[in-house]
């Protein structure tokens, strides 16, 4: 067998991706049919728990952990928070902490000396005072990024339970991740709630700054938000200076999608196919007050696909079958010697005390959802590749083949199912073999027939 040389492609017609991208199996974007499969979730494996946080400062209601890899390390940042008995209010100013990792499983809380607690500056505290109930910072990574800048975060106005100032978002910035100032007093997004974890990142697919924030549909019935209508909902907007956003959005997700409440949205862009953004928002239930976090995609950052089953139930281990313990933290990780697992993290034990803490949770890489089938066929929109090869991610229990058409649905020779070596077992990067030439920068559709399979991604390399 000679090995084919597809394949880097890019897609035509209405696709518009660019060139040796991953492609996942989130979504219907590159599916023109199937038959006998379906789009699967796959759930995350409990691990152990990562980071506990009993510490008086950081209290019982621990929460909006944030999480991302700066060059060897894995930084994380979180709330310190207490509610007390009777009303439930902070019975102790809120703060911000800060923990870090070398391998994302062992974590460290450094003791700052930066600000003072109960008499002491002995703890991992960056910050006290306004916003540090939902502070959660991202490493910049825009190529003219000033140094004094290279971290940012949007941070809450005023204290969220007291109300002394209308609702809105401050920018922040650091040169090292661990001292913060304003970067300007005004606050620069004012339409919205915004007591939950507000995101932002550096979007490198599309050159701007994007971020996501709470909301309520219904709006407010006083300026300062005092009484929210509606339910819980989350927005966005862009900006190319993190100081002026523009392109308002509420989120949408398709006409079929039952209206739930959701917050705390986790977005990100997919570090292995960043054309992806992923979200692990939360859906809160107010019946009795508990949460359970859930999975959707997007290609333009405002349309999701959102999968209604939830991806961490309040069943799995362990303590979240309360009130509020049930939060995905922001960050995907993919930890040092570990290329075949992503780690996501979880809350649990949140009011229980004396501390929540976060558990690890993994994925197969790249396996959030896939096409599933025991004997069933799934057939692409029609593709240009170029390159040298294509590489699957995929278990495949039976042996499932790849079949290669043009873009009329008919069979290239030396391309089709018979012409494929058949492959079996579980590939991260299988390089797919078949007897013929190159179709080298043609127009062409791929057919595949899984046999008891889950096809999670593809990807077309020189």
């Amino acid at each position: 067998m000679t090995r084919l040389q597809p394949l880097c492609a890019w897609f035509c017609l209405s696709l518009s991706l660019g060139a040796a991208e991953r492609e996942l199996f989130v979504d219907e974007h590159i599916i023109d049919r199937m038959e006998g499969a379906a789009l699967k979730l796959h759930k995350p494996e409990a691990q152990d728990v990562a980071l506990s946080c009993p510490e008086a400062w950081e209290g019982n209601t621990s929460g909006y952990f944030t999480l991302f890899q700066d060059g060897d390390l894995f930084r994380c940042y979180y709330r310190g928070s207490h509610h007390g008995e009777g009303d439930g209010k902070p019975s102790q100013p809120g703060v911000t902490c800060y923990a870090e990792s070398r391998d994302g499983i062992t974590w460290v809380k450094p003791k700052l000396g930066l600000v003072e607690f109960n008499g002491s500056k002995e703890n991992n505290i960056i910050r006290m005072g306004d916003g540090c109930s939902n502070f959660a910072p991202f490493k910049d990574t825009h190529p003219n990024c000033p140094p004094e800048a290279r971290y940012k975060a949007l941070a809450s106005t005023g204290d969220e339970k007291t109300r002394k100032l209308k609702p809105s978002l401050q920018a922040y910035r650091s040169a090292d991740g661990v001292h913060w100032s304003l970067m300007r007093e005004e606050p620069v997004i004012t339409a919205g709630s915004f007591d939950s974890q507000n995101t932002a990142f550096y979007d490198a697919e599309r050159g701007e700054y994007r971020a996501y924030w709470r909301y309520f549909t219904g709006g407010y019935t006083d300026e300062r938000g005092w009484k929210p209508k509606g339910v819980r909902a989350i927005r966005t907007a862009t900006s190319k200076d993190f100081l002026h956003w523009e392109n308002q959005a509420d989120l949408a997700y398709g006409k079929e999608a039952p209206e739930v409440q959701l917050y705390t949205n986790a977005v990100r862009p997919y570090a292995r196919a960043p054309q992806l953004i992923f979200g692990f928002p939360t859906r809160y239930q107010p019946k009795h007050s508990q949460v359970e976090p859930v999975f959707m995609s997007s290609r333009d950052g405002v349309n999701f696909k959102r999968w209604e089953e939830p991806l961490i139930p309040i069943t799995a281990p362990k303590d979240r079958d309360w009130n509020r313990s049930n939060y995905m933290t922001c960050g995907v990780l993919q930890l040092p010697g570990r290329e075949r697992e992503l780690s996501v993290y979880a809350s649990e034990a949140y009011y229980q005390g004396p501390g929540s803490r976060i558990r690890r949770f993994t994925f197969r890489v790249d396996g959030f959802v896939s096409v599933s089938a025991k004997d069933g066929v799934v057939v692409t929109k029609p593709l240009t590749f170029q390159g040298d090869k294509l590489v699957l991610n995929l278990i495949s229990r039976g042996e499932t083949r790849v079949e290669v058409q043009d873009a009329d649905g008919k069979v290239i020779p030396g391309f089709g199912a018979g012409d494929c070596k058949p492959i079996q077992g579980d590939h991260i990067d299988h390089e797919v073999v078949w007897k013929g030439g190159s179709p080298v920068g043609k127009t062409v559709r791929l057919r595949f027939e899984l046999k008891d399979a889950d096809l999670f991604a593809l990807q077309f390399v020189p």
